[in-house]
């Protein structure tokens, strides 16, 4: 099949690069407002490099990537999806929750299926640990911890322009809590601090927090973020239910060191990247969307479902800012 890509920055360019090593993928159609970023992508992948998204839509392509800025999203969605051409598109939906709602509400009742990328729907030991739900293996469930930690922040333009800490990172823990439980949150609560970078603060974000979430049938998450985590890139679930409890991302090279006597676990290097963390996900994902190009899959991870995450960020948003309990109810207005 032949795939366009909009955007060939950080991700756009991993994106390209994993597609052209997919067996499915015959050829790449590539666009982006930077010339050069464009013609070094055909270059490195064998792709044909089109003037505009809107020439990389009538090029023949059978799906199309958007790996565009947040702001972009929305109206090339639409684009896509006007044009009958199924779409992979980098989370988030949209920049706000309100132009997110459009683009659902835009979308609803066409055929064109649309997967938006949460990656770690595809990591092997999320996928094991759902799995391990759905059976009932665990027992009931009474606790989740989530965690994500990066080594560094990104620069200052980029925290600017993320949304907020719990927009740009937690709600890929918001994400993964939902599917690998199959719950929803009811009601979150939210506290942050800055430790680290003032450019973070002065853009009126936190740069640590935590949050408590609570679903609906009544299991606790706690969810832990931070920009500042000096041994590497960190992300791990546990899952504690009243018959067992396990857990994801406790491997060689899970970035944290014990001080027990005698304890040489972790031994690896440890991860110092999302995209080393996530390659196999990566790959994983969009393997997973060739088939949905192909017919043969339905998106596994629609529109709604990525709005259903960016609710419960806006509710932590708003928790932090008047330090009290939010409601999802009370930030989706109904």
């Amino acid at each position: 099949m032949r795939i366009g890509i909009l955007g060939l920055g950080r991700i756009g360019a991993f994106h390209a690069e994993t597609l052209s090593g997919l067996d499915a993928v015959e050829s790449l159609v590539v666009a982006d407002p930077f010339a050069e970023a464009a013609k070094k992508a055909a270059e490195r992948f064998g792709a044909e490099v089109a003037d505009s998204p809107e020439a990389v839509l009538a090029a023949g392509v059978d799906g199309v990537v958007i790996a565009a800025a947040t702001d972009a999203h929305p109206g090339l969605i639409l684009a896509a999806v006007e044009a009958g051409i199924p779409v992979f598109c980098e989370k988030p939906v949209a920049k706000t929750m309100a132009e997110g709602v459009q683009v659902l509400k835009a979308v609803e009742g066409s055929d064109v299926p649309i997967q938006i990328g949460y990656n770690r729907r595809f990591d092997a030991g999320f996928v094991v640990a759902r799995a391990a739900v759905q059976s009932g293996e665990l027992g009931k469930l009474h606790t989740v911890r989530s965690t994500t930690l990066d080594p560094a922040p990104p620069p200052a333009a980029y925290i600017a322009a993320s949304g907020g800490i719990f927009r740009d990172c937690s709600v890929h823990d918001f994400d993964i809590i939902r599917w690998v439980t199959g719950r929803e949150v009811t009601e979150v609560y939210a506290v942050g601090g800055n430790r680290g970078a003032d450019y973070i603060k002065e853009a009126g974000d936190a740069d640590t927090t935590g949050a408590i979430l609570t679903l609906d049938d009544g299991t606790i998450a706690v969810v832990s973020n931070s920009r500042h985590n000096g041994r590497g890139y960190d992300v791990r679930m546990e899952i504690h239910g009243f018959d067992d409890t396990i857990a994801v991302g406790l491997e060689d090279r899970l970035p944290l060191r014990s001080v027990e006597p005698g304890v040489t676990f972790p031994a690896g290097t440890p991860y110092d990247f999302f995209m080393d963390r996530f390659t196999a996900a990566y790959r994983a994902e969009l393997t997973a969307f060739t088939e949905v190009v192909a017919g043969t899959r339905t998106s596994p991870c629609t529109v709604a479902d990525a709005l259903e995450a960016g609710w419960i960020a806006d509710a932590c948003t708003l928790s932090l800012q008047e330090h009290r309990p939010v409601t999802i109810v009370e930030v989706r207005g109904a």
